[in-house]
């Protein structure tokens, strides 16, 4: 059983969102309840699910808590409506889909009170099927507007066993401090999912809060086991841009349009050439309808840009070439 340490609130708040999930639910929670650390809440967000999730976790678990959504609102809402009733000082997410390690949730505390100056943690993901390789060593952008993720299928070795700051977090397995939310805002609902992360490491990254990327905390993660197929595809391809005209500064605009756009048309030729397939059916969909969303990405972006307390150097150092 996961339970918080003293009668007080708990150091830890574990979020785990799940939509018609309940079949990947039992082995993440397995991997909480092997965690050395012990002073945790376990929250999960049930995204207005039609199988049995909420009734097998109050029969099953009844230690943890469960928040039970009325009707599917999309994977950044359950985040954020997991953060605002979470109790921790610091906010771990975890994806349904995800098996941490057992000294996943200790390796992030510590890295949270020997890096203080961190207001984020990316975790070591490593592939389910195939543990010997990378999903995500933190998350990464590119100058032509893609974002990424680092060591994505690279053999798990020494290059990635080392400490450092990176970009951002994927969140299919990630931690924060409450402060940082507190100060930029939760997940942009708009989004719906995919990208979302995304979008608020560059929120954070300009108002200045600092990644740190944790190789002692790992996660095997299944990919896309919960969502996937032509509604990934096309969520990523209609979101992928958006972040970029909310977030990228102007400097990085003016000096590289070309790029982002060339970078965007790469992929609509490539969609183009596998029509048959839904994915890049879907891909060149979600691609036009970026096109309607940005107007309102274009207003959150006049707020951002204006908030920002970096210098241009500091963000150009982030990115990639």
């Amino acid at each position: 059983m996961t339970a918080s340490g003293d009668a007080g609130s708990p150091r830890w708040s574990v979020l785990i969102p799940t939509w018609n999930g309940r079949h990947l639910l039992e082995e993440a929670l397995d991997g909480l309840d092997a965690q050395v650390m012990r002073d945790f809440e376990v929250v999960v967000v049930d995204d207005g699910s039609d199988d049995d999730t909420v009734a097998w976790m109050r029969s099953t678990r009844p230690a943890d808590r469960v928040l039970e959504l009325a009707s599917q609102g999309g994977l950044a809402g359950a985040l954020n409506q997991g953060i605002a009733a979470a109790r921790g000082t610091f906010i771990a997410l975890l994806n349904n889909d995800a098996v941490p390690e057992p000294g996943w949730l200790a390796a992030l505390d510590r890295a949270f009170t020997t890096t203080p100056e961190a207001s984020f943690l990316a975790s070591r993901i490593l592939l389910y099927d195939d543990p010997s390789r990378l999903h995500a060593a933190g998350d990464t952008f590119s100058r032509d507007g893609l974002p990424g993720n680092r060591g994505v299928w690279q053999p798990d070795g020494p290059s990635y066993r080392e400490p450092c700051e990176v970009f951002g977090a994927c969140a299919a397995a990630s931690a924060y401090r409450r402060e940082l939310f507190d100060d930029i805002g939760v997940f942009d609902e708009d989004l719906v999912m995919y990208c979302e992360d995304v979008d608020l490491d560059w929120r954070a990254q300009m108002a200045g809060h600092r990644c740190r990327y944790v190789p002692d905390a790992v996660v095997r993660h299944r990919l896309s086991a919960t969502a996937g197929g032509p509604i990934a595809s096309y969520l990523v391809a209609r979101n992928r841009p958006l972040v970029a005209v909310m977030n990228m500064p102007g400097f990085l605009w003016r000096r590289g349009w070309w790029r982002i756009a060339w970078a965007q048309l790469k992929l609509a030729v490539a969609a183009l050439r596998a029509i048959q397939g839904r994915a890049a059916r879907a891909t060149l969909a979600g691609q036009v309808a970026s096109f309607a969303h940005i107007p309102r990405a274009w207003s959150k972006r006049s707020r951002r840009q204006r908030s920002r307390r970096v210098a241009d150097d500091y963000i150009d150092a982030l990115l990639e070439h």
